[in-house]
């Protein structure tokens, strides 16, 4: 079973990059961002700055997102004041390659996404499930993501963990420019167990409230945002939070970021 389900995470990662190579880019989006925040817990440093690449776009298949951190410890010398972390999630659009109108009710399309996530030495996930973007009044855009989490197999690292995944967007109107409303959350409904090693549960809550400085400085609407991001991590990397050891993140960073 966990063979059969890392295989499949693997095939649709080629299948979507094969997608990739041979359908044409629709659209794309790039951004850097710098955030700053302080007080996060498990990590090495509790104050941290993060340089952030994104990456999104549109395709005659479905969509693709990743990101790349790098993370600075404020405090820290030598490589264990630096790390990195990323994602790579292109999903597959039922509709799109079909040629079907698969929308229904608030569903506007049906589609199966992955997700590869990748830290520093063997900390890697696969994640392989069924998702629906939902047509919300009030939103620009909102993706529903279920997913079946798979560690890369070492051993004694438990697997078997289920992850639900919303994504959001939101535009609101103030004076001259707009704030933005969006983020993410994922949550892991289910605790897992190996042997003496656990995956716990977790909840992961990550909006961000940007403020279009660009727009406000009669500059191009969209490119240059300030604001901030709301970190809230139950159970921080699937740890048990304790009395000994905390392991919940509610951390507020500043951001400053630029599309391109």
């Amino acid at each position: 079973m966990k063979r059969s389900l890392t295989t499949a995470a693997l095939a649709a990662g080629f299948i979507l990059s094969s997608q990739a190579m041979a359908g044409p880019m629709l659209w794309q989006n790039n951004s850097l961002t710098y955030l700053y925040g302080k007080d996060f817990k498990v990590d090495a440093g509790e104050i941290q700055q993060t340089i952030t690449f994104e990456h999104a776009s549109g395709w005659t298949w479905g969509d693709m997102f990743l990101f790349v951190d790098n993370k600075w410890y404020n405090g820290i010398s030598g490589s264990d004041g630096h790390t990195y972390y990323g994602e790579f999630s292109p999903r597959l659009s039922l509709g799109k390659i079909s040629g079907a109108d698969l929308s229904f009710g608030p569903v506007k399309d049906v589609l199966i996404s992955a997700t590869y996530e990748r830290g520093e030495g063997r900390n890697r996930n696969y994640l392989l499930g069924p998702a629906v973007d939902l047509a919300i009044p009030g939103f620009d855009r909102f993706a529903l993501n279920t997913y079946y989490r798979k560690p890369d197999g070492i051993t004694g690292k438990p697997s078997g963990q289920w992850q639900i995944t919303p994504t959001w967007a939101m535009t609101f109107p103030v004076g001259k420019s707009d704030i933005l409303f969006d983020g993410y959350i994922d949550w892991v409904v289910n605790d897992k167990k190996n042997g003496n090693t656990e995956l716990k549960k977790n909840f992961h809550f990550n909006p961000q409230v940007k403020y279009d400085l660009g727009k406000a400085l009669d500059y191009t609407p969209g490119k240059l945002y300030v604001g901030i991001e709301y970190d809230y991590w139950s159970n921080k990397y699937g740890i048990e939070d304790t009395d000994a050891f905390n392991t919940d993140n509610n951390v507020t960073n500043f951001i400053v970021k630029a599309h391109f």
